[in-house]
């Protein structure tokens, strides 16, 4: 969790003039300060390619997991939740006569006589991110909310006391698994008690009196936006447990004026189209669709040349394009997976006395690098998908390398015994080590069993073809 002390930038629009919740927000940056700001590039160190001791040049891979190559999509999703929290905060400038009734009345209740400034008019949209698990979701969605504060705490503004000075810009809970209305409004209460640490609040024992209870929490520290993740759990099935659940976060959109951002794994596109008015309070902030990335897009080309850079082995082997599709391909071009395989592959063959890094070393980092991401239905899937015709693979300089020292490339044999020592065996190796279902792969699952039940069971394998004891008789 971050506080900061509030530090104050003049709004850019008059209408959010002179609200503090708004001009404490970090100030307005350009798309390509967003970028660089949610980037990495850890230090290459090339002097350490040099060191004599692979320890230490193993060691350096760890910084591979540190590299950030932020998509598009991070500034799109950050303009919008950059949107959402100041259309929310808007309507509740803590120096109105509107906003003391906010704090005042409960959500669906009026004053007789209406402010000066006007009833309290609730200005929020939802927000939702859709993708399949692994795509990076978690991981843009942290960089994101993590650029603001979780708190700004406030003392004057412009020479004005503020009565209420806790500013709790976004807190982020988890969808519960049986839709429960009780345990999300006991996460959130939780969440708030962590943040403002005053001790933990006890739960009302009725669902009426718990969501009072949560809304005047949101009211008093002027929450932000509620970050809601796992939200495919919400699938529908249950009776009335989901529709619940979508009422309470419709009252606290429609009448709190809190924007959502729901953050979930497909089918939630489908649980939301449902009803119109799930999905116009869904997606009326912004709708997102993260998917995994192609071979040939300008992403993947950015993402591969930064990773490959990162090397710590004595040579640079150039990136082919037979070496990109095959970590692309064993990636399934999932940004995690591909950082892990070139990992392994660097440690691989690091001090082995030859540190190239080869299709076949690639495909023996996978095995130990994915050894249980690889054997999931959705990486399967989607191999079987972005699986390449070999005939229009370029084969041409796959060999090449490029030298960062004066020591020719020694011809001994890597001593690594985890490395492939049949190159012509590595991928059918590599196929059937990742395969889910082996059974069905295995035409007579009873041949062994008919032997052994023979009298003489080499000469019943000969007979079928399936025994050569001697190869050079047969050829003869």
């Amino acid at each position: 969790m971050r506080t900061e002390q509030a530090t104050y930038h003049e709004a850019i629009l008059p209408e959010y003039r002179g609200n503090p919740w708004i001009e404490a927000l970090p100030r307005k940056v350009s798309a390509d300060e967003i970028m660089d700001k949610f980037s990495n590039y850890p230090d290459l160190d090339i002097h350490i390619r040099e060191n004599p001791d692979p320890l230490i040049r193993a060691e350096y891979t760890i910084r591979l997991k540190a590299l950030r190559q932020p998509l598009p999509l991070y500034a799109e999703v950050f303009r919008a939740i950059e949107t959402a929290l100041k259309d929310g905060y808007s309507a509740k400038n803590p120096f109105t006569p509107t906003t003391a009734q906010y704090l005042h009345y409960a959500a669906d209740e009026r004053p007789k006589i209406e402010p000066k400034t006007g009833y309290f008019e609730p200005k929020a949209e939802g927000l939702t991110l859709v993708g399949d698990s692994g795509v990076g979701k978690s991981s843009m969605l942290e960089q994101v909310l993590n650029y603001f504060p979780n708190v700004i705490m406030h003392n004057d503004y412009n020479d004005k006391k503020m009565e209420y000075q806790r500013q709790i810009v976004w807190i982020k809970v988890d969808c519960p698994h049986n839709s429960s209305v009780r345990d999300l409004c006991e996460e959130i209460l939780a969440c708030i008690d962590d943040i403002v640490q005053e001790g933990k609040t006890k739960p009302a024992t009725t669902i009426g009196a718990l969501t009072r209870q949560i809304e005047q929490k949101i009211k008093v520290n002027f929450l932000g936006m509620l970050v809601i993740d796992e939200m495919q759990r919400l699938t529908l099935k249950r009776t009335g447990g989901e529709n619940n659940l979508l009422n309470f976060i419709h009252t606290l959109v429609n009448k709190l004026g809190i924007p959502m951002f729901f953050c979930a794994n497909p089918p939630f596109d489908d649980t939301l189209a449902r009803t119109l008015k799930a999905a116009r309070r869904a997606e009326g902030g912004g709708y997102f669709i993260m998917k995994q990335l192609t071979r040939n897009s300008q992403e993947w080309e950015y993402f591969i040349q930064e990773l490959w850079d990162l090397h710590w082995t004595d040579i640079t082997t150039e990136l082919t394009e037979e070496l990109n599709n095959t970590i692309f391909e064993l990636s399934v071009g999932n940004l995690d997976m591909a950082h892990r395989i070139y990992r392994d592959a660097q440690r691989l063959v690091i001090g082995s006395g030859d540190e190239r890094i080869t299709v076949g070393v690639l495909q023996q980092a996978a095995l130990s690098a994915l050894g249980l991401s690889s054997k999931t239905k959705e990486v399967i899937n989607l191999r079987d998908e972005i699986t390449m015709p070999r005939r229009n693979r370029r084969v041409a300089n796959q060999t090449i390398v490029t030298e960062v020292k004066d020591t020719s490339i020694t011809s001994a044999p890597i001593a690594d015994v985890t490395r492939p020592q049949h190159p012509e065996f590595s991928a059918k190796l590599l196929e059937l080590t990742a395969c889910i279902d082996l059974l069905s792969r295995i035409e007579d699952p009873d041949l062994l069993r008919r032997g052994v039940d023979e009298e003489d069971a080499n000469e019943y394998f000969r007979g079928i073809g399936i025994l050569c004891d001697d190869p050079l008789q047969q050829l003869a």
